[in-house]
């Protein structure tokens, strides 16, 4: 299933390791804070139990969220951004 992982971690250390972890978990780099990619119910739980490792008790906030093909062929987006070649 299609997951997205978000994350909002002031610790620069701490977000770089969890940014890495999802790297490793083969996510796509779409945000900032935001990754996203095909991830089992298994694998899900995995990168769970490590970005909690990761954060232990200092303060951040992660959320891994699983989407359905139905719901995710509703997501809109809106980009204002203008491309230039360099």
């Amino acid at each position: 299933m299609k997951t997205f992982v978000i994350y909002d971690i002031s610790d620069d250390r701490l977000r770089n390791k969890v940014f890495e972890a999802c790297k490793d978990y083969g996510l796509a780099h779409v945000q900032y804070s935001m990754f996203f990619g095909e991830m089992t119910h298994n694998r899900r739980e995995e990168i769970y139990l490590k970005i909690k490792r990761i954060l232990g008790q200092r303060p951040g906030r992660v959320v891994i969220a699983p989407i359905c093909d139905k719901d995710l062929r509703l997501i809109k987006t809106i980009d204002t951004y203008i491309e230039t070649e360099a």
